[in-house]
Order: C-alpha cells, then sequence, then structure tokens
C-alpha cells in the first residue's frame, strides 16, 4: 500500500539491541510497499560510515539528510536504531521540524534484558557480538524527551506490532501515548 495522500509520515523504532526494532522496520517497509524509505541506524553508523557511535558521532549529519530525503521522496519514511536519546537529540529535533508531531510514530521497545538476549540468539548476526556487548550497551527506559513514543513490551509478537504500527500510520490517527 502506498500512501499517496497526506503529508509524509515518519515511523521511528527503537530500543536495546535484540529488541526487534529491525524485524518490524522491514516488515513494514515491505507492507507499505515499493518507495519506503526505512533507514538502519546500524547501517548508516557502521556499514557506510564506519564510525563509532557517541555525542557528535559522524553518523548523525547523513540521518538527519536521510530524513529530509525521506519528507521529500516518501510517503512513509522508517527510521530505527537504538539511537541512544542523548545522543540523537538533533536528529529528533529536524524529525519534529521536518515532519510535524502530528505525522510521527514514534516507539519504543521496552524489554527486559533477557528478552533481547533470547531474540538476539535467534537472529542470523548472534555470533557476531554476545551478552557482554549487550550489556555494555544497555540503556534502560532511554525514551525520547521531545518525541511521544509507545512502549512496545515482550508481550507484543512481531505480526502484531507491525499490524499495530500499519493501522496507526494508515488511519492517520495516534495511538495511546505514553506520559
Amino acid at each position: 500500500m502506498h500512501l499517496d495522500n497526506g503529508p509524509p509520515k515518519l515511523i521511528i523504532l527503537r530500543g536495546n539491541s535484540g529488541s526487534g526494532k529491525s524485524s518490524v522496520a522491514r516488515e513494514l517497509q515491505h507492507k507499505f510497499g515499493r518507495g519506503t524509505l526505512m533507514i538502519p541506524q546500524d547501517t548508516v553508523r557502521r556499514d557506510l560510515l564506519w564510525a563509532k557511535d557517541g555525542v557528535d558521532t559522524k553518523a548523525l549529519p547523513l540521518l538527519i539528510q536521510l530524513l529530509e530525503y525521506g519528507k521529500k521522496n516518501s510517503a512513509v519514511t522508517i527510521l530505527e536504531g537504538i539511537l541512544y536519546s542523548g545522543y540523537y537529540r538533533p536528529l529528533f529535533q529536524k524529525a519534529i521540524e521536518e515532519y510535524g508531531e502530528d505525522n510521527i510514530y514514534a516507539y519504543y521497545y521496552d524489554l527486559p534484558f533477557e528478552e533481547t538476549l533470547r531474540r538476539h540468539g535467534t537472529k542470523p548476526n548472534r555470533f557476531d557480538f554476545g551478552e557482554e556487548d549487550m550489556r555494555r550497551w544497555w540503556n534502560e527506559k532511554d525514551y525520547i524527551s521531545i518525541i511521544p513514543e509507545e512502549i512496545i513490551t515482550a508481550e507484543v509478537s512481531l505480526s502484531e506490532a507491525v499490524e499495530r504500527i500499519y493501522q496507526a500510520v494508515t488511519t492517520s490517527s495516534k495511538i495511546q501515548q505514553r506520559d
């Protein structure tokens, strides 16, 4: 399905490593159809730029440019990654500036560490890094303070998350947000 009418929409999927963000983003991209821009933080930071994460990461300007490109060229843009709220605040500010709060659908995977570790064990890249790395990267309840995020818990399946987000975007009705 293509959303050719109305303003461009931005979906933000955030959470700790192993949460399920990338899987949901891929499914949503296929469900929305061709021309849907998916911006995976890991691909931009690690593969395209081979940059470290942190304050003033070299990935930040490119992520901002990709958001701008998405607004101009895609009905739906999906931004997904750990995207630590402190490091990426300028990206979230730019998102509000570009898309407006009413066209941003933000979700945060709030899962227990043990669940993210279990999910990581099912991924093809499960041998690239392990529990020690995931513990080092862990950032509990790292909510964006300037964009309301709906919480996705461990009880929500991949298909349920995809359908919930898809319905919210296609009906252009915001779902209940976290306080």
